[in-house]
């Protein structure tokens, strides 16, 4: 039982990840456009490929930094904690910021993606 609750945990974290990468990727790509027609409607398949696909790509990459500095370093640390929860989120807001930034310098300013 332990072992599941465990793992609906790291779901829900995961889950969360996934959210905070879909608005990172929703930032990037600005604002769509108004229902696009004919040839436009390309860019906006285009457009949805990006926000879903690269957005779930980063919150994979999020949660399994999450993940693993939950495993070995935030369970020691906070089993005496009353604010458990808050700190994790903090941890994983932190995560976001950091892999967001590493994204945006390499597809933007180094020019590797």
């Amino acid at each position: 039982m332990n072992t599941l609750k465990q793992i609906l945990n790291y779901l829900i974290w995961t889950s969360i990840s996934i959210v905070l990468a879909f608005g990172y990727m929703r930032i990037i790509l600005g604002p769509r456009d108004e229902e696009p027609t004919g040839f436009w409607k390309l860019t906006d398949i285009l457009y949805d490929l990006a926000l879903y696909h690269v957005g779930f790509v980063i919150g994979c990459i999020i949660a399994t930094f999450f993940i693993l500095i939950d495993i070995f370093y935030l369970k020691k640390k906070l089993k005496t904690n009353s604010n458990e929860v808050v700190i994790r989120f903090l941890i994983l807001i932190i995560i976001a910021l950091i892999v967001g930034v590493s994204h945006y310098v390499c597809e933007k300013v180094i020019d590797i993606i």
